[in-house]
């Protein structure tokens, strides 16, 4: 728990505006993204718009080393996708874009899924069950309740529907770096793991297959897929804990909280 780090109301304040801020980057990509589009053409729009609209940053360029400023997962890769000028989306396929943006010192993190055209009723089941299971791991964050509480909720709804959870990549906590304490296991059992106190800010983001679980690293060294070739779905956002629960610091404006 030491490593862990808990956000002060000024820190916690500069990130929900940061995490204000990359909502917006989203709603300008509803209108944006569409068949015929290159992922390249997705990422220079955002950077555009993170730098000379929003006059923020954008944290993924140069993270490890990574040129661009977010990914581009299509179809059966779970992650790391990296944008492509010869690379245009496709009618039928299913992308996530996944973005982090940095204002004032924090940042937030957050992905979402596009569906291109015409998709297939199973892709579509995929993308909506998966959202389901971010949105079971957010309603467990409260004080009091354990990381394992969060996964074992994702775990339970993902399985429960036939797909698999992606284990080798997880959420993270996020402030002042992209990657702090605690890693966020999208899969667990109730009441293990670190205990969640108010303060704390990391992401939500299950990775779910179509098919089994199993994954292979390309030879770019940054584009994972599935080892079956079959659909993966991811979702994420950043949530910090609140005194009584939780707050979703990059929800869209188009989003509401289920019930």
């Amino acid at each position: 728990m030491s490593s862990i780090i808990i956000k002060t109301a000024d820190e916690l304040a500069r990130q929900r505006h940061a995490g204000e801020l990359l909502a917006s980057v989203f709603t300008m990509l509803d209108g944006f993204i569409a068949p015929g589009v290159t992922t390249m053409a997705i990422n220079n729009q955002v950077e555009d718009f993170i730098v000379n609209q929003l006059h923020s940053r954008p944290a993924s360029k140069g993270q490890y080393d990574f040129p661009y400023v977010l990914n581009t997962s299509i179809n059966e890769v779970v992650c790391h996708g990296i944008p492509k000028a010869s690379e245009h989306l496709k009618s039928g396929s299913i992308v996530n874009v996944d973005i982090t943006l940095e204002k004032d010192g924090m940042i937030a993190d957050s992905s979402k899924m596009y569906l291109i055209g015409e998709v297939s009723p199973l892709a579509r089941r995929l993308v909506k069950k998966t959202y389901e299971a971010m949105w079971k791991g957010i309603k467990v964050v409260k004080p009091g309740a354990t990381l394992g509480d969060i996964g074992h909720a994702i775990q339970t709804h993902v399985e429960g529907n036939g797909y698999s959870v992606v284990r080798e990549y997880c959420g993270h906590g996020v402030g002042k770096e992209m990657h702090e304490d605690p890693q966020v296991l999208h899969y667990g059992k109730p009441g293990e793991g670190a205990v969640l106190q108010e303060g704390m800010v990391f992401t939500i983001e299950p990775m779910v297959n179509q098919g089994d679980s199993r994954l292979k690293t390309k030879k770019d060294g940054w584009t994972v897929v599935t080892r079956d070739k079959k659909l993966s779905a991811q979702w994420e956002h950043t949530i910090a804990v609140t005194a009584d629960g939780f707050e979703v610091l990059t929800l869209r404006p188009e989003e509401t909280i289920p019930e």
